[in-house]
């Protein structure tokens, strides 16, 4: 756990800095446009968009952006045809990654994504090549505000979550697929502060990495991130200390 628990700390602070240039708020539009072109404009019928829009407040997006992309998404206002794609590949010390994008251009997008992996020591599988690695699960970050460890697990085994990650001023809570959007309202319902919640792939097992290998490979994660049509980007990468 202390491998994925690092990456989490690194993650957070990286979403901060993103939140910062506003590059967040890109990927937030996106997810809200697509969540309301599949799932209708209206968040109390659509988990998904409600999430959606409930991550993009929680980052002071404005209510008019919000408007705006779910306006687009329903015909209202004319807007990019926004296509979800997820591709696999290797990464330095044999570490499994998969990448989530939402792209208008996919041809475009999976060449740079190739690209990207061939300039910083990694290579692009086929698809399903990693992805079994993988299970989707919940994972929802809560501000600690002054709880303890003991108190905070209590709550979301009560609450229906699966496990428990504990850093110095959050919490990381992993729930099953089915659990999630329950647990979630639950933690809301308890007034602790949701920083974000989200669906994510979660590796089964972990490749340790260090040194060398552990740099290349952060590297071609945060060069993976810093494309314009990538959402998430996750491995099976162990950071040992």
């Amino acid at each position: 756990m202390s491998g994925h628990s690092k990456w989490a700390t690194i993650r957070r602070k990286k979403g901060a800095l993103d939140a910062k240039r506003g590059k967040i708020f890109t990927r937030m539009i996106r997810e809200i446009t697509i969540a309301a072109r599949q799932g209708g404009g209206d968040p109390a019928g659509n988990p998904r968009l409600r999430l959606a829009i409930d991550n993009a407040k929680a980052v002071n997006m404005p209510a008019d952006n919000i408007d705006r992309a779910i306006k687009k998404a329903t015909g209202e206002l004319e807007g990019s045809q926004i296509t979800e794609l997820m591709y696999e590949g290797y990464g330095p010390g044999g570490v499994a990654i998969l990448v989530e994008v939402a792209t208008d251009n996919k041809n475009r997008t999976v060449a740079e994504i190739r690209h990207i992996f061939g300039k910083h020591n990694g290579n692009m599988g086929e698809t399903g090549s990693v992805a079994w690695m993988f299970e989707r699960k919940g994972m929802i970050t809560v501000k600690r505000d002054g709880k303890s460890e003991d108190e905070m697990m209590e709550i979301i085994l009560d609450a229906g979550a699966d496990d428990l990650s504990t850093e110095e001023d959050f919490f990381e809570v992993t729930t099953a697929l089915e659990n999630f959007e329950p647990v979630r309202k639950k933690l809301v319902e308890k007034k602790l502060t949701v920083e974000n919640a989200s669906l994510q792939w979660i590796a089964k097992n972990s490749t340790p990495v260090k040194g060398d290998e552990a740099e290349k490979l952060m590297k071609l994660i945060e060069a993976i991130e810093e494309s314009d049509d990538v959402q998430n980007v996750f491995s099976n990468a162990d950071f040992a200390d």
